[in-house]
Formats: C-alpha cells, sequence, structure tokens
C-alpha cells in the first residue's frame, strides 16, 4: 500500500555539532516545504531564435516549522530554540520521516511567538535560514 502519514515526523537539533547525533525537538505541528526548484538564468543570444536557460542556484526561502507553544522547563523547544538565537554559527538539524528518510541541512534560527485569539491554542514558529544544500537520506531497503 502506498502513502505515509505524516505522524511521528520529528525535528532534531544537533546538540554537539558533531551532526552524528539528533536531539528532538518536542510538540511539533508542521513542516515546511522540503525543496527548491533552481532559478534559472537567461542565456538567450542575439543569434538564438528562442529563449534558452541553465540553472542557477536553488533558493529555498526560509523553513517555517510550527510547535505547540510550552516555556514550562529548560528542555522546551521554545526555551531551546530562542536560546539558539543570534548565534554566530549555524546549527545542524535534521528532519526525520516515519519511513526512515532524512533531510539535514543547517541554518540560522529566529523564533516567533504566533498571535493568536479567543479559543485557540498558542503556537510559536521557528524560521531557518539556510546556510546549506539540504542533504537527503533515503530509507535503508532492507537489503
Amino acid at each position: 500500500m502506498a502513502g505515509l502519514l505524516s505522524k511521528d515526523i520529528t525535528l532534531g537539533y544537533d546538540s554537539t555539532g558533531a551532526g552524528s547525533s539528533y536531539t528532538d525537538l518536542p510538540l511539533l505541528m508542521e513542516i515546511p516545504d522540503l525543496g527548491a526548484t533552481s532559478e534559472k538564468v537567461d542565456v538567450t543570444t542575439l543569434a538564438d531564435p528562442v529563449r534558452k536557460y541553465i540553472d542557477g542556484v536553488k533558493d529555498y526561502g526560509d523553513l517555517a516549522f510550527t510547535f505547540l507553544y510550552d516555556n514550562s522547563e529548560a528542555a522546551s523547544s521554545y526555551r531551546v530554540l530562542k536560546a539558539m538565537e543570534g548565534k554566530t554559527e549555524p546549527t545542524k538539524f535534521q528532519v526525520s520521516l516515519p519511513d526512515g528518510t532524512k533531510f539535514t541541512f543547517s541554518g540560522f534560527v529566529s523564533v516567533t511567538l504566533t498571535g493568536s485569539g479567543v479559543n485557540a491554542a498558542l503556537t510559536f514558529t521557528l524560521n531557518i535560514a539556510l546556510n546549506s544544500d539540504i542533504e537527503v537520506t533515503n530509507p535503508t531497503d532492507g537489503g
């Protein structure tokens, strides 16, 4: 049967800097699109009968993750991520899907408490300004 439920997707950060172990951030609610299209660069000359393009750089934009707000303890995602703001070195992150696919990247963090209304859950947004490409690791095929 094809298909995969979004349940059990995790976002982890590398607290050691070694990139070998990731600590999951609790209360993740939404992840962004994890892919980019290369910008096209026009290389058409005056002699060409049609426009010609080559691939330019990829632009992922900022990656925005939504979390349920909790600031009750030191290990709360909100506190951990707020402590990463303003760092001069990028933080490594890894999104893990339930089938074992992993997306690894690094970037700079900013955290915003999301506006709210009557009878709504408080959430916050983690924005990551990428400082690397997104490396995709496919799950093992069991063979």
